[in-house]
């Protein structure tokens, strides 16, 4: 922390209103519902992003995710979506996922980039984790993912 002597009172004024501006802008961010879904034998831990401003923030800005935490984007209808790494720190892999639970292809994703993963088939979902997870846990396409019913539908 650096000591106010080092700061005139004009200064320490503007860097109180900037610290008091972020913080109103982080407590604003919204909060999303939690979700629990097995792959497998494996539970996972997601935040449902439901609403286009939360499938817009995603996991972006983030620092890190837990050993089975991850982001269930829940989309307003099947199709081929897409996904980019755009302001989003971590490496993640991405599932895309359709109506009935069943992934359709999985992708790896390096942080901050443009590069668009799209599904390899009509998608209703996307379920993002950290890099290597799906392939750790032997999770491939075909596989299943339970739990999705829980989550708020898509608006």
């Amino acid at each position: 922390m650096f000591s106010p002597r080092f700061f005139s009172r004009s200064a320490m004024s503007a860097l109180a209103a900037t610290a008091f501006a972020v913080s109103a802008v982080l407590a604003q961010a919204p909060q999303m519902p939690v979700v629990t879904l097995s792959a497998g034998m494996y539970l996972v831990r997601a935040e449902v992003a439901f609403t286009d401003e939360g499938r817009m923030q995603g996991l972006m800005f983030r620092k890190s995710l837990g050993p089975n935490q991850g982001m269930l984007f829940m989309f307003t209808e099947d199709d081929r979506h897409c996904m980019w790494m755009k302001n989003t720190l971590i490496p993640l892999s991405v599932a895309f996922i359709d109506a009935k639970g069943r992934i359709v292809s999985i992708h790896e994703m390096e942080p901050q980039t443009e590069t668009s993963h799209c599904a390899a088939a009509p998608a209703r979902y996307a379920l993002e984790m950290s890099k290597g997870w799906f392939k750790s846990k032997g999770i491939s396409a075909g596989s299943e993912l339970r739990g999705i019913d829980k989550a708020p539908p898509a608006r």
